[in-house]
């Protein structure tokens, strides 16, 4: 699709031409958490299966930096065309693409050296160290694969080739879960076998996502000259808020897990394993609606066309809700259901389960209305909002909220906390969006009158 499309033909049509790439996409990003949590849930048990959600933040880590890179660059990018400046687009997508190879690198060599030691810094238990050892080391040392899947991922959507993008995530989600049922079930692999297939999976992903350099649609072009240190400043604060929500899944998970083992154990961290692979779903749902917006809000924002904006951002907040509603409604009208996708639960298990589930998912609609605000802050560089609203929901917020409210409530208090910090961000969100929305509105007055 060429840059002028995005400027000219009808929004809606735009927008739905993206969403179903782009849900497709993250969904099946989402399948390579969730293949290896049902299949080792299934046929490790209920200690591996916690083993393998303490080890989940080091997964949200080293994708969230691909996307820190990844939807740093690219928004700058698509502005920058909607401007008709090409060559400084390239530049960022240039600068982007060095950042994300060094972190990449670097990040090797520090997890390598210290793999153990983060092992136990993730919450790592005497029972579950022996799973997560035969889990990470797989994970850490095929941690490219995230980071150049995050990252071409958000640079082919916006150059224009969606479907490229989501056949690329689709086929190396099927690889991994099939690979996963061969390794752990017949191969008799454990945890190793389902690191292995994920890894293999992301890496087909990415191998598929590099044939878009080869066709003729292939708008993304290197200009090493044109990069200024400027550009490795913007890309990093651009990219800042996707990295966070990322990351926050994995802080979320971290301190859930910690505030579990402390109030019940190993059985409430195997719980919270079901209702975060199921936020994992939740979020992949969210960032494909707002996927689906971001190129199509940020070349109309470059070209200042701020009323086609607004259209796209409405479209993409009635979406999102009508999204996460029917998963909260699933949540708290059939809350076993979840369990028994990924365990066979005993009764333990299952009279936890039911009330956690219904009191966490209530705060899947408040996300919804989050992820977009954030995302159209970022779309439209307005990072400093975005980076706010990351920062409330995923660390601040969540933060006080898990140790405050258990002091009063027990574990209840652990579950409420989620619904509780993505309650107070909203309102924060709808506030300051009423701020931004009357500037923008001046500009369209500025911009008739003249």
């Amino acid at each position: 699709m060429e840059t002028k499309d995005f400027m000219t033909k009808p929004v809606k049509g735009l927008f739905f031409h993206y969403l179903i790439p782009s849900i497709m996409g993250t969904m099946v990003t989402s399948i390579y958490v969730l293949a290896d949590t049902i299949i080792i849930g299934k046929g490790l048990g209920s200690v591996a299966m916690a083993a393998l959600n303490i080890a989940l933040p080091i997964y949200n880590v080293f994708f969230g930096l691909g996307l820190l890179f990844g939807v740093g660059g690219s928004v700058l990018m698509s502005i920058f065309r909607g401007r008709g400046e090409k060559e400084k687009a390239d530049a960022y997508f240039t600068a982007s693409f060095l950042l994300n190879i060094l972190v990449w690198l670097l990040l090797l060599v520090v997890s390598v050296v210290f793999m153990e030691d983060i092992a136990w810094l993730l919450g790592g238990t005497e029972e579950t160290m022996p799973y997560i050892m035969d889990y990470i080391p797989y994970i850490i040392w095929g941690m490219g694969a995230y980071f150049l899947s995050a990252f071409l991922q958000t640079f082919v959507r916006n150059d224009g080739a969606p479907k490229l993008a989501m056949n690329g995530v689709i086929v190396g989600g099927i690889t991994n879960i099939v690979l996963d049922y061969v390794f752990v079930f017949p191969m008799k692999m454990g945890m190793a076998g389902a690191a292995i297939a994920t890894v293999m999976g992301s890496y087909l992903t990415v191998g598929i996502l590099l044939i878009h350099f080869f066709t003729k649609k292939n708008q993304l072009k290197f200009n090493l000259r044109g990069i200024r240190v400027s550009y490795m400043k913007d890309i990093l604060v651009n990219g800042t808020a996707s990295f966070l929500i990322e990351v926050s899944s994995g802080i979320t998970i971290f301190v859930f897990n910690l505030q579990l083992l402390k109030y019940v154990g190993n059985t409430g961290v195997t719980v919270f394993g079901i209702i975060c692979n199921t936020a994992i779903v939740v979020m992949c749902l969210c960032k494909g609606v707002n996927q689906a917006s971001q190129p199509i809000i940020s070349v109309n924002y470059g070209a200042g066309q701020f009323e086609r904006t607004f259209s796209v951002r409405k479209l993409t907040m009635i979406t999102s809700i009508i999204v996460c509603g029917v998963i909260v409604a699933v949540g708290i009208f059939a809350p076993d259901f979840f369990t028994y996708i990924f365990l066979n639960p005993d009764k333990e298990i299952l009279s936890m389960s039911g009330d956690a589930v219904q009191i966490y998912f209530i705060g899947f609609l408040f996300t919804a209305v989050n992820m977009v605000y954030i995302c159209y802050f970022q779309s439209v560089v307005e990072n400093g909002y975005s980076l706010l609203l990351c920062l409330l929901r995923g660390c601040i917020l969540v933060l006080i909220f898990v140790y405050v409210l258990p002091v009063f409530m027990g574990v209840t208090g652990i579950w409420l906390a989620y619904p509780a910090a993505e309650l107070c961000t909203m309102a924060v969100g709808m506030f300051v969006i009423k701020r931004t929305d009357r500037k923008n509105f001046q500009k369209i007055v500025d911009k008739k009158q003249s």
